[in-house]
């Protein structure tokens, strides 16, 4: 199993063999570069950590200097780990998007947008208190009733309620690879990852 780090550019539209009109989404995948091999005898596991999307060095703290010079890399924003990988790789490889071909199914990983705080009709698709008559002009997007009766006289948690919703990370699974673009380290993948444009996003093979 492989991965790469990537960045959502945004969303289109391509025709597969028979004519069918496939909504997919723009992933700016790689290249990565091999910063850190973790070793079962140092570390415990078994790991490769991958960096993507180059940082100004005088935002990027010393000790990360550091890392990112055994390297012999400049720094990068987001470092993630992959556990399993197919191809061994050493210190300073880079990983493109060309690990992927057309036709493979790969897993995304990304962060939903954020939507602040919402109410229970968005948030949990409650459907509100009746209708507008018999005195309820407050109440169409209200929850209703929550708790319980006498015993135990409280509301259990748990409860779905009005909070903050989205910002969460979301896998979506078997989206199939459509387009690989070497040249201009894109990967054109089926249907919509979560994230808005320009958020990072893990490509798992």
């Amino acid at each position: 199993m492989s991965g790469i780090i990537g960045k959502k550019v945004g969303m289109t539209s391509i025709f597969d063999a028979e004519g069918k009109n496939i909504p997919c989404t723009v992933i700016e995948a790689g290249p990565c570069v091999v910063t850190q091999l973790r070793t079962s005898e140092i570390d415990g596991y078994t790991a490769i950590q991958l960096a993507f999307d180059d940082k100004k060095e005088k935002n990027t703290s010393g000790p990360l200097k550091g890392h990112f010079e055994k390297a012999k890399t400049t720094p990068k924003r987001k470092l993630v780990e992959f556990k399993t990988f197919v191809d061994v790789k050493s210190l300073g490889d880079t990983v493109t998007v060309e690990i992927f071909a057309e036709g493979d199914f790969v897993d995304v990983v990304g962060t939903s947008k954020g939507k602040g705080f919402q109410g229970v009709v968005k948030r949990h698709g409650f459907a509100g208190v009746g209708g507008q008559t018999h005195g309820q002009h407050n109440r169409l997007r209200a929850p209703g009733s929550l708790g319980a009766s006498s015993w135990p006289s409280k509301v259990f948690k748990g409860i779905r309620m009005a909070g903050r919703m989205g910002g969460d990370r979301v896998k979506v699974q078997n989206l199939q690879v459509m387009k690989v673009y070497a040249e201009q380290n894109l990967l054109v993948v089926s249907g919509s990852i979560p994230g808005a444009k320009g958020s990072y996003v893990i490509v798992d093979k």
